[in-house]
Formats: C-alpha cells, structure tokens, sequence
C-alpha cells in the first residue's frame, strides 16, 4: 500500500509468518467456506465460523456483546491483544469481523493482506492442529453505531440524496439479474438496487493476488463514481460482509471519516413492502 494509506490496520504475509505466535498476537481465520480452517491454517490462528460465532441468527444481527466477549475470551484475546485477520475471498468476512471488532471497541485489530489466497499462493506454512489458548476475560465496550446503518438511515439518504450510496454486490445482483451469488442461501423477493445507489463491486477493490490496490486507485475508482470524502457514504451488499470490506477501504485505507455499513443490506431492501427498487 501507499504511504499514504492507514498501515496500521494492515500487515503482510511476511509479517504474520514471523509473528504470528508471538505473545499479544492472536491470528484468526474467518472464511466464507466454514470448513477452508479445518483444511489446514496458519499455525497458532484461531479459526471463527461465521455463521454462528458472529451472528445471531435468531434476531438476524451481529454478534450480541455477550457472545463476543465469550468468543474473544476462549480464543485467548483480551483488550489489549493485537488481533490479525485472515480469509478466503480476499478477506469477505475477515472484514466483517473487523467492522465487528471496531464496532465493540477493540482498539487493535488488523488485517493479511492477500489473505487466505496469498498465504497458499506463497506456499507457506498450513497446519491441521487444533488450536487451544488459555481463557481470559474480555469486556466489551458499549456498540459504536456510528460504524453501522439502519434501514431508516437508508431509506432518508435515498430521499435526500446527499449521501453516497455504495452497492458492493456483483453487476448482475445489481441488475438484478441473479438474487444472490450462487451457492449462498440468504437471498430476497426482488432483485435490483436502491435508487440512486453506485455500482462499485467490492473485489475491484484487489490486486489478482488478493491485496488492496494503492492508494491512488483506489481513490480514482470510487471518485470516478461520485464517492468522495467530503460527503457521508453508505455501503452495501447482501447481509453486510463484502460491504465491509468495502467500508473498510473507505475508512481505513482511504480515511473517509464518514462511512457506515448497512448490514441489512439487500435481504432487508428486497424483501421491505413498498420499497422502491431500481433496475437497469
């Protein structure tokens, strides 16, 4: 990344290959293929499936605080641990976890850059072991709602159109020509977009190898379609993950200092009655 960048939230696959067993280190795995862990990790990372560490699925959210401090807890993470991030799909939910992370406060937390795909490019180090870490107790803080967006948020940003509407998904879920990605079960009534919204697809935001793209890229392609930092900016996708990791481009990469990320997302939009809906 440029120097320009925040690299304090980013470390390379070197990086973790030295530290990743080092006190005050925890490396975790969050994958969009719950099993891609169990297949081999870097040695010493935990492994967080995310569709149960980090959501409720009962009430469709986040993670409740409960939940995360016990998680955080018996993966052997307390405040002051240095958290690392990792996963498939060019880190997807390595960036939710993260917005998560940010979300209840925990001041530390970085991501691989190139994630799961260029540690395996690279040929480094897998294990199948079984991590275990000694307990400790986490506290979270009270949830930084600044981070995220709610519907009513949304549907007013639409109206007013003074607010950058960012739809992350891929241009035949933002034509509505497919309702999902395919293989992924979460889904809608309807298909298109927000109105007013910018199809900017999250990936376009990574090198082949998995890492980010500079600085100066990725300033040109999302100022090229009207996102810019002296207005607020909403992100979206599906469920909320490939837009955090477009969020965490805007604000940590680029340094917008208003970005939020609406985890509703299209299966809420596409399944509200009387929602207005927009299509190509």
């Amino acid at each position: 990344m440029s120097t320009n960048t925040l690299a304090d939230v980013l470390v390379n696959t070197e990086w973790v290959a030295q530290h990743a067993t080092d006190v005050g280190i925890r490396v975790v795995e969050v994958d969009v293929d719950t099993t891609a862990y169990d297949q081999g990790h870097v040695p010493g990372a935990a492994g967080w499936n995310w569709t149960t560490d980090l959501c409720d699925t009962v009430i469709r959210d986040i993670a409740p605080k409960p939940a995360l401090e016990a998680l955080l807890g018996k993966s052997g993470i307390d405040n002051k641990t240095t958290i690392i991030l990792y996963g498939d799909n060019n880190n997807w939910f390595a960036a939710w976890a993260f917005w998560q992370l940010k979300i209840y406060g925990h001041e530390d937390v970085r991501i691989m850059d190139g994630g799961r795909k260029k540690w395996l490019a690279e040929g480094r180090d897998l294990t199948n072991a079984q991590q275990a870490f000694p307990k400790t107790i986490y506290t979270t803080s009270d949830p930084d709602l600044s981070l995220r967006a709610f519907l009513p948020e949304v549907q007013e940003a639409m109206k007013s159109k003074q607010v950058g509407l960012v739809d992350v998904r891929s241009p035949q879920e933002f034509t509505g020509e497919i309702l999902a990605p395919p293989g992924l079960p979460e889904t809608c009534q309807r298909g298109g977009h927000i109105p007013g919204a910018k199809s900017i697809p999250w990936a376009k935001a990574c090198n082949d190898d998995g890492t980010f793209k500079s600085y100066d890229d990725l300033k040109a392609l999302y100022g090229a379609a009207g996102i810019t930092e002296d207005r607020p900016v909403i992100a979206y996708c599906r469920i909320g993950e490939r837009s955090s990791h477009t969020w965490f481009v805007l604000k940590y990469l680029l340094g917008f200092e208003n970005v939020k990320n609406y985890d509703g997302s299209w299966t809420e939009w596409g399944n509200l009655v009387g929602a207005p809906v927009e299509k190509p």
